[in-house]
Protein backbone atom coordinates (compact mmCIF):
# COMPACT_ATOMS: atom_id res chain seq x y z
CA UNK A 1 0.00 0.00 0.00
CA UNK A 2 0.91 3.67 -0.96
CA UNK A 3 1.18 6.91 0.56
CA UNK A 4 -1.43 8.80 0.25
CA UNK A 5 -1.68 11.34 -2.51
CA UNK A 6 -4.10 13.64 -3.95
CA UNK A 7 -6.11 12.37 -6.94
CA UNK A 8 -9.64 12.47 -8.71
CA UNK A 9 -11.98 10.28 -8.35
CA UNK A 10 -11.70 9.47 -12.41
CA UNK A 11 -8.08 8.64 -12.09
CA UNK A 12 -8.52 6.66 -9.16
CA UNK A 13 -10.59 4.34 -10.63
CA UNK A 14 -8.64 3.79 -13.34
CA UNK A 15 -5.53 3.40 -11.56
CA UNK A 16 -7.29 1.06 -9.63
CA UNK A 17 -8.16 -0.57 -12.28
CA UNK A 18 -4.51 -1.31 -13.63
CA UNK A 19 -3.44 -2.17 -9.97
CA UNK A 20 -6.00 -4.81 -10.20
CA UNK A 21 -4.80 -6.35 -13.28
CA UNK A 22 -6.82 -4.89 -15.94
CA UNK A 23 -5.20 -6.44 -19.38
CA UNK A 24 -7.64 -4.48 -21.73
CA UNK A 25 -9.91 -1.55 -21.76
CA UNK A 26 -11.94 -0.05 -24.67
CA UNK A 27 -14.07 3.15 -24.20
CA UNK A 28 -15.52 6.03 -26.05
CA UNK A 29 -14.80 9.59 -24.93
CA UNK A 30 -17.59 11.72 -22.92
CA UNK A 31 -17.72 13.91 -20.44
CA UNK A 32 -17.34 13.99 -17.11
CA UNK A 33 -16.00 10.35 -17.20
CA UNK A 34 -12.61 11.66 -19.63
CA UNK A 35 -9.71 11.60 -17.17
CA UNK A 36 -10.48 7.89 -16.56
CA UNK A 37 -10.10 7.56 -20.53
CA UNK A 38 -6.83 9.29 -20.44
CA UNK A 39 -5.50 7.75 -17.51
CA UNK A 40 -5.94 4.67 -18.96
CA UNK A 41 -4.69 5.85 -22.51
CA UNK A 42 -1.05 7.09 -21.16
CA UNK A 43 -0.40 3.98 -18.67
CA UNK A 44 -2.12 0.86 -20.77
CA UNK A 45 0.43 0.90 -23.83
CA UNK A 46 3.29 1.88 -20.99
CA UNK A 47 2.34 -1.29 -19.25
CA UNK A 48 2.21 -3.15 -22.84
CA UNK A 49 -1.51 -3.67 -22.45
CA UNK A 50 -4.33 -2.99 -24.35
CA UNK A 51 -5.75 0.67 -25.20
CA UNK A 52 -8.30 1.01 -27.94
CA UNK A 53 -10.34 4.44 -27.99
CA UNK A 54 -12.96 2.44 -29.93
CA UNK A 55 -14.63 4.31 -32.94
CA UNK A 56 -18.25 3.76 -30.46
CA UNK A 57 -19.71 2.62 -27.15
CA UNK A 58 -21.50 0.28 -29.36
CA UNK A 59 -17.54 -0.52 -30.70
CA UNK A 60 -16.26 -0.31 -27.21
CA UNK A 61 -18.61 -2.69 -25.14
CA UNK A 62 -18.02 -5.22 -28.03
CA UNK A 63 -14.46 -5.27 -27.62
CA UNK A 64 -14.94 -5.67 -24.36
CA UNK A 65 -16.89 -9.23 -24.90
CA UNK A 66 -14.21 -10.22 -27.28
CA UNK A 67 -11.29 -9.73 -24.25
CA UNK A 68 -13.56 -11.06 -21.84
CA UNK A 69 -13.98 -13.79 -23.61
CA UNK A 70 -10.48 -14.69 -24.74
CA UNK A 71 -10.38 -14.94 -20.93
CA UNK A 72 -8.35 -11.72 -19.47
CA UNK A 73 -9.67 -8.70 -17.08
CA UNK A 74 -12.01 -6.24 -19.33
CA UNK A 75 -13.13 -2.91 -18.99
CA UNK A 76 -14.99 0.06 -20.73
CA UNK A 77 -16.16 3.42 -18.79
CA UNK A 78 -18.67 5.83 -20.03
CA UNK A 79 -21.48 7.91 -18.80
CA UNK A 80 -24.81 8.18 -19.46
CA UNK A 81 -26.31 8.22 -22.64
CA UNK A 82 -22.85 6.42 -23.76
CA UNK A 83 -23.77 3.80 -21.20
CA UNK A 84 -27.47 3.20 -23.26
CA UNK A 85 -25.87 2.18 -26.11
CA UNK A 86 -23.68 -0.30 -24.44
CA UNK A 87 -26.75 -1.95 -23.17
CA UNK A 88 -27.06 -4.73 -25.59
CA UNK A 89 -23.62 -5.39 -25.62
CA UNK A 90 -23.86 -6.08 -22.03
CA UNK A 91 -26.74 -8.06 -21.98
CA UNK A 92 -24.71 -10.02 -24.37
CA UNK A 93 -22.07 -10.63 -22.13
CA UNK A 94 -24.10 -11.57 -18.96
CA UNK A 95 -25.86 -14.07 -21.35
CA UNK A 96 -22.60 -15.25 -22.25
CA UNK A 97 -21.29 -15.88 -17.96
CA UNK A 98 -18.29 -13.28 -19.35
CA UNK A 99 -17.08 -11.37 -16.38
CA UNK A 100 -16.32 -7.57 -17.39
CA UNK A 101 -16.12 -4.24 -15.43
CA UNK A 102 -18.32 -1.49 -16.16
CA UNK A 103 -17.92 2.08 -15.06
CA UNK A 104 -20.70 4.67 -15.23
CA UNK A 105 -20.07 8.59 -13.99
CA UNK A 106 -23.86 9.36 -14.11
CA UNK A 107 -24.92 12.78 -15.77
CA UNK A 108 -27.92 15.05 -15.98
CA UNK A 109 -30.41 13.19 -18.31
CA UNK A 110 -32.91 12.24 -20.36
CA UNK A 111 -31.77 12.50 -23.32
CA UNK A 112 -28.21 14.19 -23.54
CA UNK A 113 -29.30 16.07 -20.82
CA UNK A 114 -26.33 18.14 -19.37
CA UNK A 115 -22.64 17.03 -18.21
CA UNK A 116 -23.70 17.69 -14.42
CA UNK A 117 -23.69 14.83 -11.95
CA UNK A 118 -26.57 13.08 -11.48
CA UNK A 119 -28.50 9.71 -10.32
CA UNK A 120 -31.01 8.84 -13.13
CA UNK A 121 -29.70 5.78 -14.18
CA UNK A 122 -30.29 3.52 -11.35
CA UNK A 123 -32.91 1.96 -12.99
CA UNK A 124 -30.89 1.31 -15.83
CA UNK A 125 -28.44 -0.34 -13.93
CA UNK A 126 -29.93 -2.15 -11.42
CA UNK A 127 -32.73 -3.39 -12.84
CA UNK A 128 -31.23 -4.79 -16.19
CA UNK A 129 -30.93 -2.10 -19.01
CA UNK A 130 -30.69 -4.04 -21.52
CA UNK A 131 -32.95 -7.34 -23.30
CA UNK A 132 -33.63 -10.25 -21.17
CA UNK A 133 -33.38 -11.70 -17.80
CA UNK A 134 -30.25 -10.57 -16.27
CA UNK A 135 -28.33 -8.85 -13.77
CA UNK A 136 -25.47 -7.12 -13.46
CA UNK A 137 -23.58 -6.54 -9.24
CA UNK A 138 -23.76 -2.71 -9.06
CA UNK A 139 -21.61 -1.06 -6.69
CA UNK A 140 -21.83 2.81 -5.36
CA UNK A 141 -19.12 4.28 -3.77
CA UNK A 142 -19.51 7.78 -2.23
CA UNK A 143 -15.68 8.37 -1.64
CA UNK A 144 -12.88 8.69 -4.11
CA UNK A 145 -11.02 6.55 -1.94
CA UNK A 146 -13.92 3.84 -1.75
CA UNK A 147 -14.26 3.99 -5.68
CA UNK A 148 -10.45 2.76 -5.68
CA UNK A 149 -11.54 -0.25 -3.42
CA UNK A 150 -14.59 -1.09 -5.47
CA UNK A 151 -13.05 -0.73 -8.54
CA UNK A 152 -10.52 -3.59 -7.31
CA UNK A 153 -13.60 -5.50 -5.53
CA UNK A 154 -15.54 -5.50 -9.10
CA UNK A 155 -12.74 -7.34 -10.73
CA UNK A 156 -12.94 -10.22 -8.01
CA UNK A 157 -16.17 -10.35 -7.86
CA UNK A 158 -16.61 -10.03 -12.10
CA UNK A 159 -14.17 -12.98 -12.36
CA UNK A 160 -15.37 -15.49 -9.40
CA UNK A 161 -18.87 -15.18 -10.65
CA UNK A 162 -18.44 -14.77 -14.21
CA UNK A 163 -20.43 -11.69 -14.50
CA UNK A 164 -20.71 -8.06 -15.80
CA UNK A 165 -19.90 -5.77 -12.36
CA UNK A 166 -20.76 -1.78 -12.93
CA UNK A 167 -19.32 0.88 -10.88
CA UNK A 168 -22.25 3.04 -10.40
CA UNK A 169 -20.86 7.08 -9.59
CA UNK A 170 -21.78 10.51 -10.25
CA UNK A 171 -20.16 13.56 -11.96
CA UNK A 172 -18.96 14.86 -8.85
CA UNK A 173 -17.10 11.68 -7.68
CA UNK A 174 -15.34 11.56 -10.68
CA UNK A 175 -14.36 14.92 -10.64
CA UNK A 176 -13.21 15.50 -6.81
CA UNK A 177 -10.04 15.04 -5.54
CA UNK A 178 -9.35 13.42 -2.19
CA UNK A 179 -5.88 11.56 -0.44
CA UNK A 180 -5.91 8.15 -1.52
CA UNK A 181 -3.91 4.87 -0.86
CA UNK A 182 -3.39 2.94 -3.54
CA UNK A 183 -2.81 -0.62 -3.08
CA UNK A 184 0.04 -2.83 -4.76
CA UNK A 185 -1.22 -3.54 -7.74
CA UNK A 186 -1.16 -7.51 -9.18
CA UNK A 187 0.32 -8.81 -11.85
CA UNK A 188 -1.96 -10.16 -14.37
CA UNK A 189 -0.21 -13.63 -14.79
CA UNK A 190 -0.91 -14.34 -11.28
CA UNK A 191 -4.70 -14.44 -11.50
CA UNK A 192 -6.09 -17.91 -11.85
CA UNK A 193 -6.27 -19.37 -14.73
CA UNK A 194 -9.36 -19.01 -16.73
CA UNK A 195 -10.46 -23.00 -18.23
CA UNK A 196 -13.50 -21.86 -19.66
CA UNK A 197 -11.44 -19.25 -22.17
CA UNK A 198 -11.29 -18.98 -25.52
CA UNK A 199 -7.62 -19.57 -25.67
CA UNK A 200 -6.90 -22.24 -28.53
CA UNK A 201 -8.27 -25.73 -28.29
CA UNK A 202 -4.80 -27.61 -28.48
CA UNK A 203 -4.85 -30.94 -26.85
CA UNK A 204 -8.23 -30.34 -25.36
CA UNK A 205 -11.90 -30.32 -26.75
CA UNK A 206 -12.93 -26.46 -27.91
CA UNK A 207 -14.85 -24.23 -24.82
CA UNK A 208 -18.43 -22.25 -26.61
CA UNK A 209 -19.29 -19.21 -25.19
CA UNK A 210 -22.51 -17.87 -26.61
CA UNK A 211 -25.68 -16.69 -25.24
CA UNK A 212 -28.08 -18.20 -27.87
CA UNK A 213 -29.63 -21.11 -28.75
CA UNK A 214 -32.99 -21.46 -30.87
CA UNK A 215 -34.10 -24.63 -28.95
CA UNK A 216 -36.20 -22.94 -26.17
CA UNK A 217 -35.77 -25.77 -23.59
CA UNK A 218 -32.13 -25.59 -23.82
CA UNK A 219 -32.26 -22.03 -23.11
CA UNK A 220 -34.70 -22.11 -20.57
CA UNK A 221 -31.78 -23.87 -18.93
CA UNK A 222 -29.67 -21.82 -19.49
CA UNK A 223 -31.70 -18.83 -17.52
CA UNK A 224 -31.98 -20.92 -14.86
CA UNK A 225 -28.34 -21.09 -14.35
CA UNK A 226 -27.92 -17.53 -14.06
CA UNK A 227 -30.95 -17.04 -11.74
CA UNK A 228 -29.10 -19.35 -9.79
CA UNK A 229 -25.94 -17.47 -9.91
CA UNK A 230 -27.76 -14.53 -8.99
CA UNK A 231 -29.48 -16.41 -5.98
CA UNK A 232 -26.05 -17.59 -4.70
CA UNK A 233 -25.18 -13.17 -5.42
CA UNK A 234 -27.79 -12.34 -3.42
CA UNK A 235 -27.04 -14.34 -0.08
CA UNK A 236 -23.02 -13.57 -0.65
CA UNK A 237 -22.13 -10.05 -1.61
CA UNK A 238 -24.57 -7.83 -0.15
CA UNK A 239 -22.99 -4.76 1.51
CA UNK A 240 -24.21 -1.67 3.10
CA UNK A 241 -23.25 0.65 5.59
CA UNK A 242 -25.14 2.38 8.89
CA UNK A 243 -24.52 5.29 10.18
CA UNK A 244 -25.92 6.16 13.46
CA UNK A 245 -29.06 4.42 13.21
CA UNK A 246 -28.63 2.37 16.71
CA UNK A 247 -30.99 5.08 18.47
CA UNK A 248 -32.18 6.80 15.17
CA UNK A 249 -36.01 8.09 14.89
CA UNK A 250 -35.46 8.86 11.50
CA UNK A 251 -33.16 7.55 9.28
CA UNK A 252 -31.57 8.72 5.57
CA UNK A 253 -31.70 6.30 2.43
CA UNK A 254 -29.06 7.57 -0.04
CA UNK A 255 -26.27 6.07 -1.93
CA UNK A 256 -23.05 7.30 -3.63
CA UNK A 257 -22.59 11.40 -3.54
CA UNK A 258 -25.61 12.11 -1.79
CA UNK A 259 -25.02 9.65 0.87
CA UNK A 260 -21.69 11.34 1.69
CA UNK A 261 -23.63 14.60 2.02
CA UNK A 262 -26.51 13.18 3.98
CA UNK A 263 -23.63 12.18 6.63
CA UNK A 264 -23.05 16.43 6.80
CA UNK A 265 -27.26 16.62 7.59
CA UNK A 266 -27.24 13.84 10.32
CA UNK A 267 -24.11 15.48 12.18
CA UNK A 268 -26.47 18.79 11.67
CA UNK A 269 -29.52 16.97 13.22
CA UNK A 270 -27.83 15.56 15.95
CA UNK A 271 -26.76 18.73 17.15
CA UNK A 272 -30.47 19.91 16.99
CA UNK A 273 -31.83 17.05 18.91
CA UNK A 274 -33.32 15.53 16.38
CA UNK A 275 -32.24 11.22 16.32
CA UNK A 276 -31.28 10.79 12.65
CA UNK A 277 -28.70 8.12 11.10
CA UNK A 278 -28.32 7.04 7.32
CA UNK A 279 -28.53 3.73 5.54
CA UNK A 280 -26.24 3.55 2.59
CA UNK A 281 -26.81 0.28 0.34
CA UNK A 282 -23.17 -0.09 -1.33
CA UNK A 283 -24.64 -2.96 -3.33
CA UNK A 284 -27.46 -1.26 -5.26
CA UNK A 285 -27.95 -4.85 -6.99
CA UNK A 286 -28.54 -6.97 -4.52
CA UNK A 287 -30.53 -4.27 -2.66
CA UNK A 288 -29.96 -4.90 1.29
CA UNK A 289 -33.83 -5.58 0.99
CA UNK A 290 -33.89 -7.54 4.29
CA UNK A 291 -30.94 -5.44 6.52
CA UNK A 292 -32.95 -1.98 5.76
CA UNK A 293 -36.09 -3.98 6.90
CA UNK A 294 -34.77 -4.51 9.96
CA UNK A 295 -33.97 -0.86 10.48
CA UNK A 296 -37.28 0.25 9.66
CA UNK A 297 -38.83 -2.05 12.51
CA UNK A 298 -37.32 -0.12 14.75
CA UNK A 299 -37.56 3.64 13.05
CA UNK A 300 -40.77 6.33 12.62
CA UNK A 301 -39.59 7.38 8.92
CA UNK A 302 -37.15 6.20 6.38
CA UNK A 303 -36.35 9.33 3.90
CA UNK A 304 -35.29 8.62 0.54
CA UNK A 305 -32.97 10.93 -1.01
CA UNK A 306 -31.71 11.14 -4.39
CA UNK A 307 -30.51 12.95 -7.15
CA UNK A 308 -33.30 11.65 -9.50
CA UNK A 309 -37.47 11.07 -9.57
CA UNK A 310 -37.39 8.02 -7.40
CA UNK A 311 -35.42 5.60 -8.61
CA UNK A 312 -33.96 3.80 -5.56
CA UNK A 313 -36.95 4.48 -3.20
CA UNK A 314 -39.45 2.00 -5.37
CA UNK A 315 -36.58 -0.36 -3.74
CA UNK A 316 -36.77 0.99 -0.01
CA UNK A 317 -40.73 1.22 -0.37
CA UNK A 318 -40.36 -2.39 -1.43
CA UNK A 319 -38.10 -3.30 1.48
CA UNK A 320 -39.82 -1.07 4.27
CA UNK A 321 -43.14 -2.00 3.14
CA UNK A 322 -45.96 -0.62 6.00
CA UNK A 323 -43.09 -0.43 8.74
CA UNK A 324 -42.41 3.10 8.53
CA UNK A 325 -43.01 5.85 6.46
CA UNK A 326 -41.31 6.11 3.20
CA UNK A 327 -41.43 9.64 2.15
CA UNK A 328 -39.07 11.23 -0.59
CA UNK A 329 -36.85 14.24 -1.57
CA UNK A 330 -34.96 14.50 -5.18
CA UNK A 331 -33.36 16.59 -7.22
CA UNK A 332 -33.17 16.09 -10.97
CA UNK A 333 -31.36 17.46 -14.02
CA UNK A 334 -27.90 17.86 -12.31
CA UNK A 335 -28.86 19.81 -9.60
CA UNK A 336 -26.82 18.83 -6.80
CA UNK A 337 -28.91 18.93 -3.26
CA UNK A 338 -27.56 20.50 -0.13
CA UNK A 339 -27.28 19.52 3.50
CA UNK A 340 -29.73 22.39 4.32
CA UNK A 341 -32.32 21.13 2.18
CA UNK A 342 -32.40 18.18 3.11
CA UNK A 343 -31.92 19.00 6.73
CA UNK A 344 -35.36 21.03 6.03
CA UNK A 345 -36.78 18.03 5.26
CA UNK A 346 -36.13 16.29 7.85
CA UNK A 347 -37.18 18.70 9.98
CA UNK A 348 -40.77 18.05 8.57
CA UNK A 349 -41.09 14.39 10.03
CA UNK A 350 -39.57 14.97 13.32
CA UNK A 351 -41.20 14.51 16.20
Amino acid sequence: MEERKLMRGNEVIAEAAIRAGCQCYFAYPITPQAELLEHMAKNMPRLGRTFVQAESELGAINMVYGAAAAGVRAMTSSSSPGISLKQEGISYIAGANLPAVIVNMMRGGPGLGDIAPAQGDYFQATKGGGHGDYHMIVLAPSTVPEAGELTMLAFDLADKYRTPVMILADGMLGQMMEPVALPDPIDPASLPKKEWALTGAKGRDPNIILSFDLDPEVLKRMNLELQRKYHDIEQNELRYEEYQTDDADIVIAAYGTVARIAKTVVRMARADGIKLGLFRPITLWPFPYDKLRTVADRVDTILTVEMSAGQMWEDVRLAVAERAHTPFYGEMGGVVTTPNKILSEVKKYAG
